[in-house]
């Protein structure tokens, strides 16, 4: 409380003290950019994702545009240390998404390399997966993949080298038969999504249907 007092939260666009488990004032939230997509549709992330892989549905929560709000609220995520943003968007994801009577079977999160977790402190998809997990009733598995190489975010990379297939991804268990929703925070080039994906294909006879947090446009 004493925290509270002299280190009010506030929003992250124009500083007003807001409610501790807010993340952007209410006049704020109307400048975030949904993407107000259907998870069924022909959407442009569906679109996307089926140049690279087999994909049954996708859904984008809000538009990763440069220098918008939306993208501020993923980088006070992935690296200023504010993990329980992900629970935020997570909330706003299960506002706006609607599985109807085709949920997946399994949550699946892109995992980080161990070197990049104890640099980061978390991985900022897993309460993010957790909570959308809990809302829809889906088990999720943190550890049914792995990456196999250590390498710069996707943001600090140039476009030449977001384009190469650089980042290596393995299964560690068997799975097959199965429907898994893979997770991410920011849908770029397709190339991680792409490479997952593909190593959950051929691990056996499973589909597979994609959820971001944003979509770079």
């Amino acid at each position: 409380m004493i925290l509270d007092l002299f280190f009010p939260n506030r929003c992250i666009e124009c500083s007003r003290i807001i409610d501790p488990d807010l993340l952007v004032c209410d006049l704020c939230f109307n400048q975030i950019h949904f993407t107000h997509y259907d998870y069924f549709e022909n959407t442009p992330i569906k679109e996307k994702c089926s140049l690279f892989f087999p994909i049954e549905n996708a859904f984008a929560l809000i538009q990763f545009e440069k220098e918008n709000l939306s993208r501020k609220i993923i980088h006070e995520l992935k690296y200023r240390g504010r993990e329980k943003v992900g629970k935020i968007l997570a909330e706003w994801t299960t506002e706006r998404l609607d599985f109807k009577n085709a949920k997946p079977d399994l949550m699946v999160s892109v995992p980080l390399h161990p070197k990049k977790l104890r640099e980061r402190g978390y991985n900022q998809l897993h309460l993010f997966t957790e909570t959308v997990s809990a809302f829809y009733e889906i088990p999720f598995d943190h550890q049914l993949l792995k990456r196999n190489h250590y390498s710069k975010a996707q943001a600090l990379k140039d476009k030449k080298h977001r384009l190469e297939a650089v980042n290596t991804f393995s299964v560690t268990q068997p799975v097959t038969g199965k429907h898994i929703l893979l997770i991410d925070d920011v849908f770029t080039t397709g190339n991680t999504i792409s490479s997952v994906a593909w190593e959950i294909l051929n691990a056996g006879d499973n589909k597979v249907s994609v959820l971001v947090m944003a979509m770079d446009v």
